[in-house]
């Protein structure tokens, strides 16, 4: 069971990486060099909030595979 749990756990983080590496938070021209959104506050919406839920949901996953090979060991 524990070679299956550290698969599991190295695909959890491949994921997870992979999904914080597709926010797209600060991804503009003017975010490269300082700028700023003029502090305007917009939602969340569409693709955007499904895949911050989605970035929610494998962080949870990746510290409950954590404390389960911890308490597995």
């Amino acid at each position: 069971m524990t070679p299956f749990l550290h698969v599991a756990m190295i695909l959890v983080s491949a994921g997870f990486i992979t999904l914080i590496l597709l926010q797209s938070k600060g991804s503009s021209l003017g975010g490269i060099f300082g700028g700023s959104d003029s502090g305007v506050y917009q939602t969340k919406r569409g693709v955007e909030k499904t895949l911050f839920n989605v970035t929610i949901a494998a962080a949870v996953l990746f510290f409950v595979l954590a404390f389960v090979i911890v308490l597995v060991s």
